[in-house]
């Protein structure tokens, strides 16, 4: 079994959406609520930080004429729908759940603290937090590698739908070589894209290891819980 006790989860909100379209798939909210399941009741603690690109992205909303701020914050409150849903999925399957929000949401959400996440883990609560960080400009992948840090989690698992690092495109170049494992420094040199670059930064100076797996292949948490080689490792 690896040594993962407390792992932070990201998910991008399209993940959660069927191929080409928007909104909550349930079928995809209930595989991956299960997958996490089965990790929780191994006893290893878990937090999830969501995207909401699945209802509504920033970035995607300021090409469209809505100002770079008000788009991320729409963004921001998309994240907060998502990490609901998975709230009352995980409390459908007696799994407890709590959703943390960066910002005051009351009565939908606790607003975060450091102090109330840890307190939750401990008491075997799936935390999602939700929000990202409060900020624009930011992504979910900073919020994610924040709350990591901020949490003490082991690893950052990064759920995608590629199955690791890859030298190059994958989809474009048959050819492209995929990584097992992978330094901080090799990403860089070689300019691969595993986070935005603020996220990876974080990572990269707290040394938090990041796994890159894909999140659609069934079982694959559990794997990498249980120390089976899935996706890539950068550390």
């Amino acid at each position: 079994m690896a040594n993962y006790n407390r792992i932070l989860l990201k998910l991008s909100g399209e993940a959660l959406a069927e191929k080409d379209k928007t909104g909550i798939s349930y079928q995809k909210l209930e595989q991956f609520t299960n997958e996490v399941a089965q990790v929780v009741k191994k006893g290893v603690q878990v937090g999830i930080v969501v995207g909401g690109g699945n209802i509504f992205r920033g970035v995607q909303g300021a090409k469209r004429g809505f100002s770079r701020v008000r788009g991320d914050y729409m963004g921001m409150l998309a994240t907060i729908i998502n990490a609901l849903a998975f709230e009352d999925q995980f409390e459908s399957i007696g799994i407890k759940a709590k959703v943390l929000t960066s910002t005051f949401m009351e009565p939908y959400a606790e607003r975060y603290t450091r102090q109330r996440a840890i307190n939750a883990l401990n008491d075997n609560y799936v935390v999602i937090f939700a929000g990202g960080t409060s900020n624009p400009y930011f992504t979910t992948d900073s919020a994610a590698a924040l709350k990591a840090l901020e949490i003490n989690a082991d690893v950052l698992l990064k759920g995608t739908n590629v199955d690791g690092v890859y030298s190059d495109d994958p989809k474009l170049n048959p050819n492209a070589i995929r990584y097992d494992e992978i330094s901080f420094d090799q990403v860089i040199e070689k300019q691969l894209r595993v986070m935005d670059l603020t996220a990876f930064t974080l990572c990269k100076e707290n040394n938090l290891p990041i796994v890159v797996f894909d999140i659609h292949t069934r079982g694959n948490l559990l794997k990498i819980i249980n120390g089976e080689k899935v996706g890539t490792l950068v550390s």
